[in-house]
């Protein structure tokens, strides 16, 4: 069995020997800038753990492992045109590199790229890995566009904003998972239950990234922190936050969102403040340790030797203990 440090090395070093060294530069060197920044390389990494599960010859599916990282990357891409947003991975994002039309013109390029990776696939599995994929990415598409809408609205529920980040984070981790199932030719409850380890994995995932854009360290995390204060986001910590708040509480909050002139650290500062108030810092705590809990929970229906979910297990541990 690999450890993921082991998959995400073999993940690296491919990427480095295959860069896009292609005409024209400006389309394709963004696309080896981002891919050059690292990142977690969580979705190729559960393609190959998954099928590890069943299989060892690993190398043999890396191919259609990485399609889902220049997917993934992609998607990074045009987020962060939609959000403005200025350090990716604690480096300037594309569209500030360069500029928003070469941004979007390479993500279009690296969608199109990521088809051709599974173009090699056996035709047993050919479709129903496509077809996965496809679906997949229409989803996030999906919660994109809800998390684009919620920007616009006064009020979205905690249940609203759980069906956006599981369509617009979890549903890829998910699909990883299942999509290294397919390749092994695992059975369908298997995949299944690596489905939904995936889903409540990318939720307990987002909703750490939400807590850590609040409390954590820039130099760990690798985006400036209070970002989705600053664009006033309907992150679980504000829409808690305004769930618990009392009258004079909800009216501090509101005159922070609604306030255009207020200093950016001024306002990140008084809206941890609230945070802290109404203890949504605990809150955020107890529901991921929650879709931790029940990721675990299919997890261990998987029908192979425990030994050999090894890997998944210290990963839902690392994702929930994480720092950056």
């Amino acid at each position: 069995m690999h450890t993921f440090s082991e998959l995400k090395n073999l993940i690296n070093n491919y990427i480095k020997l295959h860069e896009f060294n292609k005409e024209p530069v400006d389309l394709y060197k963004p696309i080896n800038y981002i891919l050059s920044l690292g990142g977690k390389r969580l979705r190729p990494a559960m393609v190959l753990a998954a099928y590890n599960l069943y299989f060892d010859d690993i190398d043999k599916y890396l191919k259609p492992a990485i399609g889902l990282e220049i997917f993934h990357n992609f998607t990074l891409i045009h987020d962060d045109i939609m959000d403005n947003a200025d350090i990716r991975r604690n480096k300037i994002t594309v569209h500030k590199k360069w500029n928003k039309n070469t941004a979007i013109l390479s993500g279009d390029a690296m969608l199109i790229i990521a088809y051709d990776f599974f173009t090699d696939l056996e035709a047993s599995k050919f479709k129903k890995v496509f077809l996965e994929f496809n679906r997949t990415g229409l989803e996030v598409c999906e919660g994109q566009q809800y998390d684009l809408y919620f920007e616009k609205i006064k009020n979205v529920s905690i249940n609203e904003y759980i069906k956006m980040i599981e369509l617009k984070t979890a549903v890829l981790l998910a699909s990883s998972l299942k999509i290294g199932g397919i390749l092994a030719d695992a059975p369908e409850q298997d995949l299944q239950n690596l489905y939904n380890f995936g889903k409540y994995l990318g939720l307990t995932f987002q909703l750490k990234d939400d807590f850590l854009d609040v409390y954590g360290n820039v130099d760990n995390f690798g985006k400036k922190i209070g970002g989705d204060i600053i664009e006033n986001k309907k992150t679980f910590m504000l829409i808690s936050a305004l769930n618990k708040a009392n009258s004079n509480d909800y009216k501090t909050l509101t005159n922070l969102i609604n306030n255009k002139n207020i200093n950016n650290d001024e306002k990140i500062s008084k809206v941890i403040d609230v945070y802290n108030k109404l203890n949504v810092k605990q809150l955020a705590v107890d529901k991921m340790n929650e879709y931790q809990s029940e990721a675990l929970k299919y997890l261990k229906k998987i029908n192979v030797d425990n030994t050999k979910k090894t890997i998944l297990f210290n990963l839902a541990e690392q994702l929930l203990n994480r720092v950056y």
